[in-house]
Order: C-alpha cells, then sequence, then structure tokens
C-alpha cells in the first residue's frame, strides 16, 4: 500500500476578497474529492486572497497508481479552474505492508 501526499500552490489573480476565495477553493476541492475519491483540504495562506495552497493525501495499491494519481489529479486541476497552478509539492510515498 501506498501513500500520496502533495501540495499545490495556486494563484487567482481576480480574487478580491476572502469570501471569493472561498468559492473558488470549496469548488476545487469538491470536485477533487467527488472525481477522486481522496482528501483534499486548504492547509496554508488562508488568510491571503490570491494565493490557495491545498493539500491532497490518498491511498493506493502501487506507486505505479500513485504516480498516475498525481498526474491525473493535476491535469484535472489545471482544467478546472482559471486559477494558475504556480507549485506542486509531493512528499516520498510512504510503504505500508
Amino acid at each position: 500500500m501506498k501513500i500520496l501526499l502533495m501540495k499545490i500552490t495556486l494563484r487567482a489573480s481576480w480574487v478580491h476578497s476572502l469570501k471569493e476565495k472561498r468559492m473558488v477553493v470549496k469548488s476545487i476541492v469538491q470536485r477533487l474529492k467527488n472525481k477522486f475519491n481522496i482528501s483534499v483540504a486548504e492547509v496554508a495562506e488562508q488568510d491571503i486572497h490570491q494565493t490557495i495552497v491545498i493539500g491532497i493525501s490518498a491511498v493506493c495499491g502501487s506507486s505505479a497508481q500513485v504516480d498516475s494519481t498525481m498526474e491525473n489529479i493535476i491535469d484535472f486541476v489545471e482544467a478546472n479552474t482559471d486559477a494558475e497552478l504556480i507549485n506542486i509539492e509531493r512528499e516520498d510515498m510512504v510503504t505500508f505492508t
């Protein structure tokens, strides 16, 4: 069993209030949960209007599945939000036997 841990940072330059940001974050978080059955939450920079940082975790069966899931998540985020993807951090995979 492998664990996928990643943090995605987005820039939403058109957002001018925390209320607008909250709407964008809630939308992308819910879409990711529904599409991939993963754990997703905003994990940092909650008080900065134009920066969105979301943390993602998932349990996968193999390293190949972790890589595939990560690529699919990145593609989905790029396709489903107008925010610019500015950073992706991936933790080393944890293996449980």
